[in-house]
């Protein structure tokens, strides 16, 4: 693992979107907990990866999937950034040990329950699916989950969307935590309750607009 290239990567990355963006971000407060916890977000384009870098106050493990490390230049990065696979197609145990390996240091894990880009109607926000095992690593680890919900990540798909004129709009809003005091479904069932009510809070807030219409957005073919 390298923590130095992560905060390379952010010191490197921050001023492009802060040039070109205006940001709406709320309760960025609840990621500055000490100790470890699982980071859920919603996936729609793989420029989640580097706003929730962006905002979360803490450093995140991102899991990925194994096609990304299939490319020897992506292995690398993601690699460096303490990225690391999962098998989607199957029960992964050894993904499942890196991860509750590294929950019992105090460290953070990111992941997009969705199992990759999910956007419209097929969005956890609209269809209220998720792929189930989150709940079942939170109860082995005893730790709780943060939920997020992004809107509008896939703009920077766009070229015009990384001119520095702070123009690009996108909101985050990360939720309170969920505590393991549960079942793994009833955990899952909490958390896309939040998702839902995370989205909700965002289309309220009056400088967020509704993210760019999915048929307009290219898609990355390999989601992280």
């Amino acid at each position: 693992m390298s923590d130095a290239f992560y905060r390379t990567l952010l010191v490197l990355g921050r001023p492009a979107f802060w040039t070109s963006s205006r940001p709406t971000v709320l309760n960025a407060a609840a990621t500055a907990r000490p100790g470890a916890f699982i980071l859920a977000a919603n996936h729609t384009s793989p420029y989640d990866v580097p706003i929730l870098m962006l905002h979360c106050r803490r450093r995140i493990d991102f899991v990925s999937i194994t096609e990304v490390f299939r490319n020897r230049f992506t292995a690398w990065l993601y690699g460096n950034m303490n990225a690391f696979p999962l098998e989607r197609s199957r029960p992964d145990s050894p993904a499942v040990r890196t991860i509750l390996d590294r929950l019992s240091r105090g460290r953070v894990i990111g992941m997009f329950p969705e199992a990759g880009f999910r956007v419209g109607e097929a969005s956890v926000i609209h269809s209220r699916k998720i792929r189930s095992g989150i709940g079942r690593i939170a109860v082995l680890a005893d730790v709780p989950i943060i939920p997020c919900v992004i809107i509008g990540s896939e703009r920077y798909s766009r070229f015009a969307s990384w001119l520095p004129l702070r123009r690009t709009k996108y909101a985050v809003a990360f939720g309170e935590m969920i505590a393991p005091n549960a079942t793994a479904e009833e955990i899952e069932a909490r958390l896309i309750d939040a998702f839902v009510a995370l989205h909700a809070q965002l289309q309220a807030v009056p400088t967020v607009r509704k993210p760019v219409d999915s048929s307009s957005v290219v898609k990355a073919k390999r989601p992280l």
